[in-house]
């Protein structure tokens, strides 16, 4: 009996111990001197820098523990139907001169063309252009674009995410013709 209550008395140690050990929170001894915290994920970039899975979607997805992040792609899915970007692609890195190219709806256009906007990431403006038509425009079928932007990124703001604005022409001025699309993009360093 005393011989089975030491060899019980042995194994719960050794349990003891094994949980010690493995539990870095309450052990901050030599041994764990190389562990490093879970990285803080709140978003898309975030969760990919972390090494953590992308899944195979559009847009990207990706999961850390029980959350996901989905990645910001503008509003390019709700716009599909009157206009396509084919270049640049959201989050893309980009650099000057941008060369802009898809195709649009004819009544996207005016006169053959529509502006054509690129901001920094404070919503500032840093070029402005018109994109234009590569073939008759006026159809209600998609007519293929390109535009050329021109422009500096002052190496010392917070952020070198922009966004690219592609606004639908409207000659009215009326507020209930106006669209755009928007997509983020990367400026090179």
């Amino acid at each position: 009996m005393k011989k089975t209550l030491i060899y019980i008395t042995i194994v719960i140690l050794v349990i003891i111990g094994f949980g010690i050990i493995s539990n870095p929170i309450r052990n901050t001894g030599p041994i764990f001197t190389n562990f490093e915290p879970t990285p803080i994920v709140t978003n898309f970039e975030q969760c990919v820098t972390a090494g953590n899975a992308i899944m195979e979607s559009y847009p990207r997805q990706c999961r850390a523990g029980e959350q996901t992040y989905t990645e910001n792609i503008g509003n390019e899915l709700e716009k599909t139907n009157l206009i396509r970007i084919d270049s640049p692609r959201p989050n893309t890195i980009i650099q000057s001169p941008l060369v802009v190219t898809g195709q649009a709806r004819g009544n996207w256009f005016f006169e053959a063309s529509f502006p054509v906007m690129l901001t920094d990431w404070d919503g500032l403006i840093i070029a402005e252009g018109h994109a234009t038509a590569k073939s008759d425009w006026m159809t209600t079928d998609f007519v293929p674009f390109e535009a050329t932007l021109n422009f500096t990124v002052d190496k010392n703001v917070y952020s070198n995410r922009g966004s690219l604005i592609l606004k639908k022409d409207n000659p009215s001025g009326l507020p209930k013709n106006d669209d755009a699309i928007e997509i983020p993009v990367t400026f090179a360093q």
